[in-house]
């Protein structure tokens, strides 16, 4: 009988010590490690949300899967995105969706508003509040807001007809107002514009809508951006 109770006092001792208390904190592993969870917020138009392309070949899952192999965990990536989305469209957007936060974020916008006859100052101001609110959703973090160039879409074979000249040129202006603005936040930068300027002569980094960019060139704005991801992460 005595054997017994000194069994059960042991039990009782063991199991208490398996449970934390005030005294003995949680304790996560840091930010970025390898074995720390991530989350990915994707801001933008048609080109985040990879019109054309299946969504594993869009640029952000590509994104993901290359900080993968890196042994950085990242959960499924959460859209906001549409295609035809102006500055307008995408402030709607996340405003219906209320995302929660996340510690990576990029944005993607500025296309349409160009498309569709903007001028540079009302895109500034569309674009400044976007910025904002990325900063926000990337919990105050300007370092984890990545926002990418506009992609130069005169090269489609669609567009092979129009005035591309005055295209390229517009979306330069648009280019250097959404860099001078993402500079002065202090926010990262990637510029993938001069990329898409290849497809006039390498149509396989054009989808087969004859328009939007290609799984192939997706996978290179994935190459660049990841590695500015994994040094602000790890």
């Amino acid at each position: 009988m005595r054997c017994c109770f000194v069994l059960i006092l042991w039990l009782f001792s063991a199991c208490q010590k398996a449970i934390p208390t005030a005294d003995a904190p949680l304790v996560f592993p840091p930010q970025g490690s390898s074995t720390s969870i991530n989350t990915f917020l994707a801001l933008g138009d048609s080109y985040t949300m990879g019109e054309g392309v299946y969504e594993p070949e869009r640029f952000v899952a590509q994104t993901v899967q290359v900080l993968s192999q890196e042994g950085i965990v990242v959960l499924p990536p959460k859209y906001i995105s549409g295609n035809g989305w102006t500055t307008g469209h995408l402030r709607l957007g996340i405003e219906y969706e209320k995302p929660e936060r996340h510690n990576i974020v990029t944005l993607l916008i500025g296309v349409n508003d160009q498309n569709l006859g903007s001028d540079l100052q009302k895109y500034r101001e569309g674009f400044e509040v976007l910025l904002n609110k990325a900063i926000e959703l990337a919990y105050g973090q300007t370092s984890h807001v990545f926002v990418l160039s506009i992609p130069d879409y005169s090269v489609a074979p669609r567009l092979q007809y129009t005035d591309t000249a005055s295209i390229r040129m517009e979306i330069d202006l648009f280019n250097m107002v959404n860099r001078s603005v993402t500079e002065l936040y202090g926010c990262k930068y990637l510029d993938i514009t001069e990329l898409t300027r290849e497809g006039r002569y390498d149509r396989s980094l054009i989808c087969s809508d004859g328009l939007h960019p290609s799984g192939k060139e997706y996978a290179r704005w994935a190459k660049l951006l990841a590695p500015m991801i994994s040094q602000v992460i790890k």
